[in-house]
């Protein structure tokens, strides 16, 4: 049985890390020590769940978790800091803190090391979260005891709800467009204004007139979507901002 710990002292342990070529020994005193941190732990870095959901959706609302009293997001995971180092990099985690727990040290502490040899990946972490202050866990969300790898309660939102249930999120805003197009600079200049971040999506080799034709039905950038509805070109943004 996966114990909740909340309410006790995290588990004192040096991480090796490697940091612009040079390996840095990184304590969780110099990490928790005085400061309210976010901690999600999963798995393995590249593997489906994590890669597809839980890393990126904490980096998505990373500033919202620290607008809401957080000072530190941290990722762990039973990795050495080569393959933390990769995995970050792939996923623009730019947001987040990645600690190799390669020894199972930090997780073993915590009693989340779990057998996953029929997996191949030996000893892993448990997937859950966490919210610790001054090195002393407040809330734990584990993930309950089935079998696969269940993902239901230590997700960013959870974690944000806990915090702060009356917390805005921001939209979750995209836009195709293409290089030297003035009606793509128009529509990003208006998210800008309007206080929207947006992942901007550029019409090239990899993403083709095709595709933008298949998704949205036309044939002309910008294309731009709000929280998964379709809203057009910059006018019809204009127009749906001043609606």
């Amino acid at each position: 049985m996966l114990e909740n710990r909340e309410g006790q002292k995290i588990p004192n342990v040096t991480f090796p890390t490697r940091q612009n070529d040079q390996w840095v020994n990184v304590t969780t005193d110099e990490i928790f020590s005085g400061k309210t941190v976010v901690v999600f732990s999963l798995p393995g870095a590249f593997t489906p769940t994590c890669s597809s959901t839980h890393l990126p959706r904490y980096n998505e609302l990373a500033g919202v978790l620290k607008d809401n009293g957080v000072d530190t997001i941290v990722c762990v995971s039973v990795n050495d800091t080569f393959v933390m180092n990769a995995w970050a990099a792939d996923q623009e985690a730019e947001n987040i803190t990645m600690i190799p727990d390669g020894n199972g040290e930090f997780t073993d502490g915590m009693g989340m090391l779990v057998d996953k040899d029929d997996l191949g990946f030996g000893k892993r972490s448990w997937r859950y979260s966490m919210l610790v202050k001054d090195g002393v866990v407040d809330k734990m969300f584990i993930e309950p005891q089935k079998p696969g790898d269940p993902f239901e309660v230590s997700d960013a939102d959870t974690m944000l709800n806990y915090i702060n249930p009356e917390a805005t999120v921001s939209a979750s805003v995209s836009l195709f467009t293409k290089p030297g197009c003035t009606f793509c600079a128009k529509a990003k200049a208006l998210l800008t204004e309007k206080g929207l971040a947006f992942e901007e999506i550029v019409l090239g080799n990899e993403i083709s007139l095709t595709s933008l034709r298949a998704v949205t039905g036309r044939e002309t950038v910008p294309q731009v979507f709000i929280d998964g509805k379709h809203i057009g070109g910059s006018d019809d943004l204009a127009e749906y901002f001043q609606d």
